[in-house]
């Protein structure tokens, strides 16, 4: 349900920072009305009947120069009042603006793990950018043509009920009228902007997907059928806009008959007014003026309140967004950090993706700190839960996980996720230098530092033969690398943050074999003093751990090292002996 207060909530406080200018900005405008809608006119008048009177001329040359002079201060200072307003808007909303992109940043990344996989990127970033337009274009037509336009019409109509009170009661109701249509017609084509604004997000969202997988496109020869799925994308949308469309049309229309009918109206009541006498040749310029000023007014409100809808509707996909509360909550009084050595216990654990199906049930695993494990088993045995878990990327439904006697839940998860270090079998590098993409384990990590991690990865000789060597830009993703150069980059990454608990998603899997064995090398320093997790596709790379853990659903079937597992030879047996090129099926 839309809601504009909903919407002010999340906005006011930024504008609250600069209340100065925001208030500036009502009285310049109210400077400006005065001295470009309500007093030329009047001066004009006055100028007009002195002119038309058949008085003296050099009687009524020094009040004609004394209309000249007022009119061009009036002239001057609404020049003035333009200036300042210019400048005000830009401090004002250069400033808002900004402040709204970061606090819809901060907004969006305190959502979870599975929130962002739910989501499209391009719809996120779409939605967002509409959002603070959306604030650009709601204060410009706030200050400019809301504000003026109740100003001018409140002065134009108390002179009008001064001068000639029965055309301004006329006009009067027709504006009341006109004024009621309006806000049905506005309210009746909201909902019609609201689908436009979600199918424009959905285009976007659809776009975006495809050029983030543009090498899965090519490879599948999918760009056709690729081709016909945006065509129907843009297809809703074309639909969507197109009623949205019309319905402007048809306001339109409305509204110049609206228009034309008054203008009419009025005109013959003037002018049938000036023949007997009742108003004066600059009275009759006087209304006519003020009527031209009130039309483009009125015409101009109704397309500002349009677009202050659709700036709305463009907003409160984000301030829905703002209004989730996220899957993951850090607690009230979060505990301060415990974790140093890496004991962890999973307690009486029970985890569910969708309602009704479980992962685990009861699940109970310890981890002595420095203990080095190995988990393998089948898709869907649960490897994968067991970190995201230890990273709160989901939350157990019950029982507890702790480190080092400490419940993960009564911490802040940027604290626990401090104290864990880990390298994703598909590494993400940010679209920065290769050196911005190591130190991001540890930002205020020395030059020294990174090269060292960087030899320990064995990342630095490939780096060094690049063009710009550390301060190469990597592309989007990562995708000026190679598979096993961005794996090193993010090895690299985890070794410089030093945290007691590492955990390895087949961190060698995209490595030749060459470079895996020096890999392999370095993390055997690394899991020095530090508790390990690695889930092995590849066996081979867990063959020296210090226990492996065998999972079948949501269970542990087995557990031992390598050499007691194949001496059962059971469910472990089983898997190394049906590997194919080292990978479980």
């Amino acid at each position: 349900m839309f809601s504009f207060k909903n919407i002010f909530r999340h906005i006011w406080p930024h504008i609250n920072k600069y209340k100065f200018s925001f208030y500036l900005l009502f009285f310049t405008q109210t400077v400006r009305v005065f001295t470009s809608v309500l007093l030329p006119p009047i001066i004009l008048k006055n100028i007009l009947d002195l002119l038309s009177n058949g008085g003296d001329r050099m009687q009524n040359s020094a009040v004609l120069f004394h209309y000249i002079f007022l009119l061009s201060a009036v002239i001057i200072l609404g020049y003035f009042m333009n200036r300042i307003t210019g400048s005000a808007t830009t401090y004002f909303q250069s400033n808002v603006m900004r402040d709204l992109h970061n606090y819809a940043f901060e907004k969006l990344t305190k959502h979870s793990y599975n929130f962002f996989t739910n989501q499209f990127a391009g719809g996120l970033v779409a939605k967002t950018k509409r959002f603070v337009r959306g604030f650009e274009t709601m204060h410009d037509l706030l200050i400019f043509e809301f504000y003026v336009t109740f100003l001018s019409v409140v002065g134009i109509f108390y002179v009008l009920f001064r001068e000639v009170p029965k055309i301004a009661v006329a006009f009067m109701i027709w504006a009341v009228v006109y004024v009621i249509f309006t806000l049905f017609f506005v309210k009746y084509k909201m909902k019609y902007d609201l689908l436009e604004a979600e199918a424009d997000s959905k285009v976007g969202g659809s776009l975006a997907d495809v050029i983030s997988n543009i090498v899965t496109m090519k490879i599948f020869s999918a760009r056709s059928s690729e081709i016909d799925r945006y065509k129907e994308v843009t297809e809703d949308e074309k639909k969507h806009r197109s009623n949205a469309w019309y319905w402007g049309n048809i306001q339109d229309a409305a509204q110049g008959v609206f228009m034309v009918s008054i203008n009419i109206s009025i005109l013959y009541m003037l002018a049938h007014s000036w023949v007997d006498g009742l108003v004066t040749a600059g009275v009759f310029v006087l209304v006519q003026s003020y009527m031209v000023n009130l039309f483009d007014k009125l015409w101009g409100i109704v397309k500002a309140m349009t677009k202050f809808v659709k700036a709305s509707t463009d907003m409160k996909e984000v301030t829905d967004i703002f209004d989730q509360v996220p899957e993951i909550l850090d607690p009230e009084k979060p505990e301060k950090l415990k974790i140093k050595n890496g004991h962890i216990e999973f307690k009486d654990v029970c985890f569910e993706y969708i309602e009704d199906r479980e992962v685990f049930s009861n699940f109970n695993l310890d981890i002595k700190s420095g203990e080095r494990i190995g988990l393998v088993g089948h898709s869907g045995s649960g490897k994968s839960t067991i970190t995201k878990l230890l990273l709160r990327f989901s939350d157990v439904t019950k029982g507890s996980i702790l480190i080092d006697g400490q419940d993960i839940k009564n911490i802040k998860q940027d604290d626990l996720r401090s104290a864990i270090s880990y390298v994703p079998q598909e590494p993400i590098l940010f679209h920065r230098t290769i050196k911005e993409n190591i130190a991001y384990a540890n930002p205020k990590a020395k030059n020294k530092e990174i090269v060292e991690a960087a030899k320990q990865a064995h990342a630095h000789d490939f780096i060094s033969n690049l063009q710009y060597g550390y301060d190469t830009l990597v592309g989007e993703r990562g995708v000026k690398l190679s598979g096993g150069e961005r794996q090193r980059v993010a090895i690299a990454r985890a070794m410089l943050k030093h945290a007691p608990v590492l955990i390895l998603d087949e961190a060698t899997s995209s490595l030749d074999s060459i470079s895996e064995q020096y890999i392999q090398e370095a993390f055997n320093k690394l899991m020095e003093g530090k508790t390990t997790i690695v889930i092995a596709h590849r066996l081979s790379t867990i063959q020296k751990m210090d226990r492996i853990i065998v999972l079948e659903g949501g269970k542990i079937a087995e557990e031992g090292s390598h050499t007691d597992l194949i001496d059962k030879n059971g469910k472990y047996a089983e898997l190394w002996n049906h590997q194919v090129g080292g990978f479980i099926e």
